[in-house]
């Protein structure tokens, strides 16, 4: 049903996504698996980071249940979190040599399968294999999904912003439909019910598509190639920014529904489906910022948007340290947009810098530090307020996080090297 309504969506918008996802011909032909694999690629965005986040709120309702701390119930979550990154290098691999469409496959049935698996766990090892498992098939989608995007795009940007507002909304939509699953049936409840969603898609996925991720081995854009030096360069400077960036992503995200427990009380009296309601109200702004950076970086210079987005974060972020109640989740609202406003300049930054059949394994090396080595975030956030009871030096870490990027996104390629590219 979902994917019908996409695609029902998509239709209903002749200047959207159809334009943004024909590829190198052109063709009515071609244009219809194009625009499935886009609306696959999208949902399985949505779904991974969904899953993934489910658990910071159903950590909450856990509470002292096996008798452990915030602290070391949130680090049941750690190996998830490493698999859901260093998992993305071989699932990108795997894309580029074996099959697009079966690696698809394997993410939708494998993670829906793994959250209904964690909804029945015992006791702490049963959570955190079942989280390890949803960690391991959700690393599927970065690499895999993220190449069928950039292959079938014209204007990148905003094809890549479109797709980070699905993710964006998966992990919006995470706290509220865990807290309200919740507050109605159990935490169980918050793992089941969007397994069972995502195990349907997969079977759907399974009776209609085609192997269109093929084409992420062909160039819909003509692109000039950067000097070697130039590109080797510029992707190591990104691997490194992707790193910060996914350690401020992760840190808020995993910490925040606790910083709102503690923090903000005027929606005390309606519980954990408050708290999650609020979590969900300042993540949802990550989505305008998808959309925002996809259309900054098709208009201006990438390497301009990708930096001014995190020198502004910096002194943000400073300021969320010490804010509490209304104030702090606009500032939490804020800072989520721009986390997310510099990544469409950053996936095309990297399509730019490597070959097209290397997008996928490009992107898995990507996501294994913004997600895997960056999931040092969660076990941060617990320590941090198991030490010192609350989340001022959590902020100062960001904070410092977001000048590094700055610091570092100064060595990119220059603008004159960027426009000589353009204008080829």
């Amino acid at each position: 049903m979902l994917v019908a309504v996409l695609a029902r969506w998509q239709d209903a918008v002749p200047n959207g996504l159809r334009d943004n996802v024909m590829n190198a011909s052109g063709s009515s032909s071609s244009k219809r698996p194009a625009d499935a694999a886009i609306v696959y690629a999208n949902l399985a965005h949505f779904y991974s980071h969904l899953l993934m986040l489910v658990y910071p709120t159903v950590v909450l309702a856990l509470g002292g249940t096996f008798g452990l701390s915030y602290g070391k119930m949130l680090s049941l979550s750690l190996p998830g979190y490493v698999l859901f990154g260093i998992g993305a290098f071989p699932a990108g691999w795997l894309g580029d040599r074996w099959s697009g469409r079966g690696m698809m496959a394997a993410f939708f049935l494998g993670s829906g399968a793994s959250a209904i698996l964690t909804g029945f766990a015992t006791g702490p090892l049963g959570i955190t294999l079942g989280l390890a498992a949803i960690g391991l098939f959700a690393s599927i989608y970065h690499p895999v999904g993220t190449a069928v995007v950039v292959a079938n795009a014209v204007n990148r940007g905003r094809a890549l912003g479109l797709n980070g507002f699905c993710g964006s909304a998966g992990i919006a939509a995470a706290p509220l439909m865990a807290g309200t699953a919740i507050a109605g049936f159990g935490w169980r409840a918050a793992f089941v019910i969007p397994g069972v969603v995502c195990l349907a898609t997969g079977v759907v996925y399974l009776l209609g598509a085609r192997e269109t991720t093929a084409a992420a081995g062909q160039r819909p854009v003509t692109e000039a190639e950067l000097p070697r030096r130039a590109a080797l360069r510029g992707l190591a400077i990104l691997m490194v920014t992707a790193l910060s960036i996914g350690l401020i992503a992760q840190a808020i995200m995993v910490g925040l529904p606790k910083v709102f427990e503690v923090r903000v009380s005027f929606l005390n009296w309606a519980g954990l489906a408050g708290t999650g309601g609020l979590v969900t109200l300042a993540l949802c702004f990550s989505m305008v910022g998808q959309l925002l950076g996809g259309r900054l970086a098709d208009r201006f210079p990438l390497k301009t948007v990708y930096l001014g987005t995190y020198a502004v974060m910096a002194p943000l972020a400073l300021a969320s340290a010490v804010l509490v109640e209304a104030p702090l989740v606009a500032a939490s609202a804020a800072l989520m947009m721009l986390t997310s406003t510099g990544l469409p300049a950053e996936n095309t930054l990297i399509a730019r810098y490597c070959p097209a059949d290397w997008h996928a394994r490009a992107y898995g090396l990507k996501f294994v530090l913004s997600l895997g080595v960056a999931a040092l975030a969660v076990p941060m956030v617990g320590a941090i307020y198991d030490g010192t009871g609350g989340f001022f030096w959590l902020y100062v870490a960001i904070a410092g996080f977001a000048a590094v990027i700055v610091a570092a996104g100064l060595f990119l390629p220059g603008l004159r090297t960027e426009r000589l590219v353009a204008a080829e």
